[in-house]
């Protein structure tokens, strides 16, 4: 039995009165939006309310779906503990999600569990769904940093437990649109703000889930919004069938946007295997990515997969190597992408080996296996990734930041022993304020030390 419906719902803690006192009129329209949903919900009689929260326990390359029994929260971090929770999970469906998952050798499961008890973002909406019906069980999903490709597959694993358990189960995506819409807002305005909630709305209403890929990440960070990749897990567990969307409210009064959908599915629909079309779109765009790379990029490619697939290094530079690759020396930088996402990005200030082809080599290896933010690159991965290659002029020393330009100049900032690099041109860094904060920070540089700037350029190669 496929999931019977699905919602798209915020999580803001002032819509429960006890916490509100009050303020919660403000957005009467979604409190009467989220009372629809929830008659929906208690008419249609789940045995398992799933629910996808921004503010569970969440990982950069894992997904986090909570073990165990059941679990207790309250609203006491909102000087509201009298209003609590006590949850029984679907412990079956989490098993058979989690052995899904498992045999695809999929990141997801109930390891790392850092805290047990209910967030806001799964009891609010709880709050009222357990005011017009107190059956079912739950399962309760975290989000991760891994690309929304991998979210949407995670929607997949689950509407395919649901069916192998014949569960009766709803969807529940929680999560607020953007923070950023008004100046009055506790954080302040945007200019993203109001675009992300026009087209997210606009995308959902027509459960256009297609389209929830084009959403860039960094488009995403500056509206402040945190529900997409919620959204998206939701898009996935309905991928494949038609869908019935209606929107029954967005509000933005607070500076915070609350929007809420329902989603009622249909029968099956091969137009509707989104993911699929993504994928192929994706595969089209680095086929002509590649038939397009310079040599500077070639050779990382080629190094890069000739490591992951053989664990073998290139030690001579090919045939087709540029005479500067072969003989001057420089400092090279490799960055990795996957899906729009960073996905390993080493390199070095200055020159460390003999010729820049050398050092291109060297830096692509350890771009994709020993960046310590990251896991190493699977062979599955590779057909994937779009690579970077920016080869660095000598730094030199300059007096101020008025010597900088963020689109021209990478930045060094140096304090003693530490020291902080960024490249330049680099997406979502827009001032040279941002620019030196983000190399102190990588350099473990705290803000008052006394540091020394440089500059270099780069010769990007894509």
């Amino acid at each position: 039995m496929p999931i019977l419906a699905a919602y798209m719902v915020p999580h803001p803690p002032m819509i429960v009165p006890e916490v509100g006192k009050g303020s919660e009129q403000q957005i009467r329209e979604t409190i009467r939006a989220y009372e629809q949903a929830a008659d929906e919900i208690a008419a249609l009689q789940p045995e398992t309310i799933i629910i996808s929260s921004p503010h569970s326990v969440m990982y950069s390359d894992y997904f986090h779906i909570s073990p165990g029994k059941k679990a207790s929260g309250d609203f006491g971090a909102f000087r509201a503990r009298s209003v609590s929770f006590t949850e029984e999970y679907d412990e079956p469906l989490v098993r058979e999600i989690c052995d899904i998952a498992e045999a695809r050798g999929f990141p997801a499961g109930t390891m790392g569990e850092r805290d047990r008890h209910l967030d806001h973002g799964t009891m609010v909406p709880l709050y009222f769904i357990r005011q017009k019906y107190r059956g079912g069980r739950i399962v309760r999903i975290g989000l991760s940093g891994l690309p929304l490709t991998k979210h949407y597959e995670l929607g997949q694993i689950v509407r395919r437990a649901v069916e192998s358990t014949g569960r009766k189960a709803v969807y529940i995506a929680s999560g607020d649109l953007s923070h950023k819409l008004q100046s009055y807002g506790p954080y302040g305005f945007a200019p993203e703000g109001p675009e992300y909630d026009r087209r997210i709305m606009d995308v959902c209403s027509r459960a256009a889930f297609g389209e929830l890929f084009d959403f860039d990440e960094n488009f995403c960070d500056k509206a402040a919004e945190c529900g997409h990749r919620s959204f998206v897990i939701m898009a996935g567990a309905l991928d494949g069938l038609e869908v019935e969307a209606k929107q029954l409210s967005h509000e933005d009064v607070t500076g915070v946007g609350y929007g809420i959908c329902t989603f009622r599915p249909g029968g099956e629909s091969e137009a509707r295997r989104f993911l699929d079309r993504h994928l192929k779109e994706q595969e089209a765009r680095m086929n002509g990515l590649r038939k397009k790379e310079d040599a500077y990029v070639r050779l990382a490619r080629q190094t890069i997969e000739g490591y992951i697939r053989d664990r073998q290094t290139l030690t001579a530079l090919p045939d087709w190597a540029t005479d500067e690759m072969k003989s001057e020396r420089a400092g090279v930088f490799v960055s990795i992408h996957e899906h729009g996402q960073l996905r390993g990005c080493i390199g070095t200030i200055l020159p460390t080996r003999d010729c820049i082809g050398h050092e291109i080599i060297g830096n692509a290896v350890s771009a994709a296996v020993r960046d310590p933010r990251f896991d190493p690159i699977r062979e599955d991965e590779l057909p994937w990734l779009e690579i970077h290659v920016d080869v660095l002029t000598a730094p030199e020393r300059i007096s101020g930041k008025d010597q900088l330009d963020v689109k021209k100049y990478g930045v060094i900032v140096t304090s003693g022993a530490k020291r902080g690099l960024l490249l330049p041109d680099l997406e979502g860094v827009d001032s040279v304020d941002q620019q030196v904060a983000i190399a102190m920070r990588k350099g473990g540089i705290n803000a008052g030390d006394p540091v020394t700037l440089e500059r270099f350029e780069v010769i990007r190669h894509t």
